[in-house]
Parts: C-alpha cells; structure tokens; sequence
C-alpha cells in the first residue's frame, strides 16, 4: 500500500520555502524603499523631516514600485507586497504609540494618500513639468525646489524600468 505522503510533503515543503523567500524579498525591497525615503538630500531646505513627511516620499517610492512592475509582475504578487507594505506601516505607526483606534484611523487615511498617489502618477511619463511640479506640489508641504523632486522621481522611474522586481531586494539601492 502506497501513499501520497512524501510527495504531500515535498510540495508542502516547497510552498513553504517558497512564501518564506517571497517574504524575504518583499522585507529587503520594502527595507530598500525606507533606505531611500531617507535620504537627507529630499529633505533639503526643511527644518525638520517629519514622520508625515517621510510617509509622502516612501509613499511615491511605493507608488511608482506599483506602476512599473503592474504588468511585469504577477497581481498576486504585488498584492501580497502592497500588503506587507501596508502591514510595516501599521507596525510603525504602533511604534509611536498611537493607540488602536487612532492606528485604524491614522491607516485609512494613509492607504487613501497613497492611492491618491499611485492615480496621480499613473500616466507620470506623459506629463509634462508642470504636471509633474503640480503633483509633487499637493502632496510635499513646504516645497522649494519642485525641480529636485520631479528630476529624483523621473531618474527613480527610469532606474525601475531598468531593473526587476526581485533585483529591487539587492542591498545596492543607494539614495
């Protein structure tokens, strides 16, 4: 009498395996995506870089990680790091010490900023500067240099289309 077990067991082993590196993959691109959003070079001419801030610009990396992989990458795939993304969010908006209705609260509005965010820059490549300049300027308070952020974000975009989605999980991001 023979069984499927052992091939049970090579299958379940493999499924584990394999959402454990998807896991592994989404921590290091989202880690990559922080590494960037704090670069001090964005935060030029502020006084002070706020947790408000950094979430516009992690926000923006985010979004534009969602736009250039959305037909490269399977759905599935890019909902399961859109949700582990939203899920460190939540982590660090706990760290801070807001209580549970204040995190839910806080979460909705920024998954609605950042859905904002990704319909605004859905058709990035075909706006022209001043587009570009009236996108960065509704969500960035206290913008000087516009120019800076359209030029990073647009230089960010092509550095994306260059590359895959697992090669964004490469400790070589440098802001």
């Amino acid at each position: 009498f023979d069984t499927l077990f052992p091939v049970q067991l090579i299958i379940k082993i493999n499924i584990i395996i394999y959402i454990y590196f998807m896991n592994d993959i989404y921590l290091d691109i989202y880690n990559n995506l922080i590494k960037l959003t704090r670069n001090k070079n964005l935060y030029n001419g502020k006084k002070q870089d706020t947790f408000y801030d950094r979430m516009i610009i992690l926000f923006f990396h985010l979004s534009f990680v969602l736009k250039v992989f959305k037909n490269i990458e399977t759905k599935d795939n890019l909902q399961k790091f859109f949700d582990y993304c939203v899920r460190q969010i939540e982590l660090s908006i706990r760290e801070i010490g807001y209580g549970d209705a204040t995190i839910n609260k806080k979460m909705k509005e920024y998954v609605n900023l950042l859905f904002s965010i990704i319909d605004k820059i859905n058709e990035w490549e075909y706006k022209n500067e001043n587009e570009k300049k009236d996108i960065i300027e509704n969500y960035i308070e206290d913008v000087s240099n516009c120019e800076l952020y359209v030029d990073y974000f647009e230089k960010y975009r092509q550095f994306l289309i260059k590359n895959s989605f697992k090669n964004l999980s490469k400790d070589i991001i440098s802001p």
